[in-house]
């Protein structure tokens, strides 16, 4: 699923408008799989598997693959409906570079957001 993110951020102007100082890679873990999203002006650029273990982004969100199938959904439940909720009930973690994450929370709360059956099309 994350494979499409490009198809929803970047048909969304306002989240792209919103993250057009953004320029870097991030890391996105879900289950055993990780991810590196490439994120160029708020739009993104490239979503891939990330192939070495030096490979990262500035920051990393993991979360086991059930968990952000619960974020996904589009009324997810208590405790998986925002980051910090996950964070905070021990469901995901974050690491890295912490200050882009908090500088621009809002676009990657939107960002991963983005991949709900509501916020599709929109």
């Amino acid at each position: 699923m994350i494979e499409k993110l490009a198809d929803y951020v970047n048909n969304n102007h306002a989240l792209v408008r919103q993250g057009r100082f953004i320029n870097y890679s991030i890391l996105v873990g879900v289950g055993e799989t990780d991810f590196i999203i490439r994120i160029d002006g708020g739009r993104v650029t490239g979503v891939r598997h990330r192939q070495l273990n030096i490979d990262s982004g500035r920051f990393a969100i993991r979360a086991p693959t059930e968990i952000w199938e619960e974020f996904w959904r589009p009324m997810p439940k208590r405790g998986h409906h925002d980051l910090f909720s996950m964070m905070a009930a021990g469901l995901a973690q974050i690491d890295g570079d912490l200050l882009p994450f908090m500088q621009n929370l809002q676009y990657f709360k939107d960002l991963l957001g983005a991949l709900r059956p509501a916020s599709i099309g929109n």
